[in-house]
């Protein structure tokens, strides 16, 4: 890795600096990644229950590990939640949020995930204005990880309301893949080990936007209580545009 065409390189994470174990992340890696969402933060279904009947949400003491060189995200349910994480890469030393925060880049990810019925992924983007659907969102990879990888681009229609465009490839997660998100002025690309699988021209972000692994549970149906699996992040690699 490093600079490309365009591109100046400002973070990237290979995890092998050593191991952590489960409820010590980041640990030796806490200069470069933050845990978003501390134990017990709703996630996105969990934020419509009430608190004392929340069903899934974020619990990286219980999801987060590093061995082999490789992010761990051990999901999982206990007594009927079901368990999820949302780490962040830190650019530059930052030490508040939004960590990463900038305007256009190139984000890169390698990693695979366990056929998991009800637990899913939606790397995303997000506007660090925290208006929605306002300034946008972008998700990449995203998808139940049982069924197949998709691109999701979200913000205002000519109507004035929320819509968002999808860009399928009809991938598995069980195998290795590299996503790429190339995000320029009023224009996004997906790419998928390398190969584009669509380009976005309309409700393209201006605004400073921050990179989550955002990793979660029961948006399309809640997983069964004994599902349990992993998703691997093999490498991490952000760029700024030159």
């Amino acid at each position: 890795m490093g600079d490309l065409d365009g591109w100046r390189q400002v973070f990237v994470e290979d995890f092998t600096d050593g191991d952590v174990p489960l409820g010590g992340f980041p640990g030796i890696y806490g200069s470069r990644w933050h845990e978003t969402y501390k134990d017990g933060t709703p996630d996105t279904h969990g934020k419509t229950q009430p608190k004392d009947a929340r069903t899934s949400g974020y619990y990286p003491s219980k999801v987060l590990s590093v061995h082999d060189g490789v992010l761990d995200m051990f999901l999982h349910s206990e007594n009927g939640v079901s368990m999820g994480a949302a780490p962040s890469p830190v650019v530059g030393g930052a030490t508040q949020p939004p960590y990463n925060s900038q305007l256009y880049g190139r984000y890169s990810v390698r990693f695979k995930a366990d056929s998991l019925p009800g637990f899913k992924v939606a790397w995303l983007l997000w506007p660090v204005s925290k208006q929605w659907p306002q300034d946008g969102e972008v998700d990449f990879p995203e998808g139940d990880l049982s069924k197949v990888i998709y691109a999701a681009l979200h913000g205002i229609g000519p109507d004035g309301n929320h819509t968002f465009d999808v860009f399928r490839p009809s991938v598995p997660f069980t195998d290795w893949h590299v996503a790429t998100t190339e995000w320029t002025p009023g224009r996004i690309e997906f790419f998928l080990d390398g190969k584009s699988i669509g380009v976005a021209t309309s409700m393209v972000p201006d605004t400073p936007m921050r990179y989550i692994l955002q990793t979660e549970s029961c948006l399309t149906g809640c997983p069964a209580p004994e599902t349990a699996g992993h998703v691997y992040v093999d490498w991490v690699a952000i760029w700024a545009r030159n």
